[in-house]
């Protein structure tokens, strides 16, 4: 009887904010603490494992990247990955569209690409006497943009209302963009000549910055036999949309149930407060990143099919959601000290919830 109360006991501190009512659900060991959603998150749980099994089956690796993707789509976020040029990124984005049966599209960004090849411009036709507005590419569900800090900043400025607001203003006029609404979007760190640094306005657009690291050996060794395998096949042929976009409309709006309490509220609010009293750093974060936390949160909890947040959620997007929000103080920066680093520090010294 004593190793049976043992193995009832909760794992680790993030427990106490999980119910103890209810049965056990059906992907819960006996050794897990019994609670029953009280939103239903199956048919959501369901759709999102086909989605990782169609990325899974091309992408070799990168777990944590497919997992915070699927988090942002699921919080209305949008994406900035970073890395080194043949890690993926691109492919990676073409394939979570080709996952989703909704509108893509794809913009190269360029040092000569103009505002009105983005969003669209105004024509005048001879026949209606009347100028009539052509809609860009980026009206569409999820929009790539590959290497957005090639463009100038007038080009990246076009983006900050149709990110933030989900609208273009043309000429007096508004356009709403249709649901659901998501811009992928890639640049490489190293590569500094032809670039224009994203500006902190436009990073604080994007809910996720993701760093793509290079694979490991054995990942390696699959990419290689994999590639050798398909020979002169297209590696994309066989995924199919698994998801539509009315579903992805429909868990959002999900999502934004997820229960979460007062007190791990409190949580994050002393995360991103600390940002702004940390010494290391010049410039803290936001409320809206304190919002993103949230959300971002609750798409984990949701990801994990749980109806409540815990302090691992709030971990877990802290990282992603602080980074490219935060900018180092040159000295602790000519240290090596990265934003990162300090974000784990700060994570390390909030206490979590009693």
């Amino acid at each position: 009887m004593e190793n049976e109360n043992q193995n009832q006991e909760p794992q680790n501190n993030d427990n106490r904010f999980m119910p103890s009512f209810g049965s056990t659900p059906d992907n819960a060991s006996s050794g897990d603490v019994h609670f029953n959603n009280r939103i239903n998150l199956a048919p959501l749980s369901e759709s999102l494992e086909k989605v990782r099994r169609e990325l899974s089956s091309v992408i070799v690796g990168q777990e944590k990247m497919i997992d915070q993707l699927l988090v942002a789509l699921l919080s209305n976020g949008h994406v900035l990955l970073e890395g080194v040029p043949g890690v993926a990124k691109t492919i990676t984005a073409k394939l979570l569209a080709k996952t989703t049966d909704i509108g893509f599209s794809r913009i190269q960004f360029t040092p000569d690409l103009m505002p009105s090849d983005i969003l669209g411009t105004s024509v005048y036709d001879q026949k209606k006497t009347e100028f009539e507005f052509r809609k860009g590419p980026v009206f569409s569900n999820l929009i790539l943009i590959d290497e957005i800090n090639r463009a100038p900043a007038k080009t990246q400025a076009a983006l900050f209302e149709v990110m933030e607001e989900r609208q273009v203003t043309i000429d007096g006029k508004r356009y709403e963009m249709d649901a659901p609404f998501l811009v992928v979007a890639t640049q490489n760190p190293i590569e500094q000549e032809g670039t224009y640094r994203l500006p902190e306005a436009q990073l604080d657009r994007f809910l996720f910055k993701i760093s793509v690291d290079y694979p490991k050996l054995s990942q390696e060794i699959d990419i290689i036999m994999r590639e050798h395998k398909l020979q002169s096949h297209d590696k994309l042929e066989n995924i199919k949309p698994v998801i539509s976009g009315k579903q992805i409309s429909e868990f959002q709006a999900l999502v934004k149930q997820i229960i979460i309490e007062p007190q791990l509220v409190e949580y994050i609010a002393k995360i991103v407060i600390n940002t702004r009293e940390n010494a290391f750093l010049y410039l803290g974060a936001s409320p809206r990143a304190s919002i993103a936390i949230l959300n971002a949160s609750k798409g984990f909890a949701a990801l994990r099919g749980r109806d409540f947040v815990t302090p691992e959620d709030i971990k877990d997007a802290a990282i992603p959601v602080l980074q490219h929000r935060i900018i180092v103080t040159p000295e602790r920066e000519m240290e090596g000290l990265t934003s990162t680093e300090i974000i784990k520090q700060i994570l390390e010294s909030v206490e979590i919830p009693r």
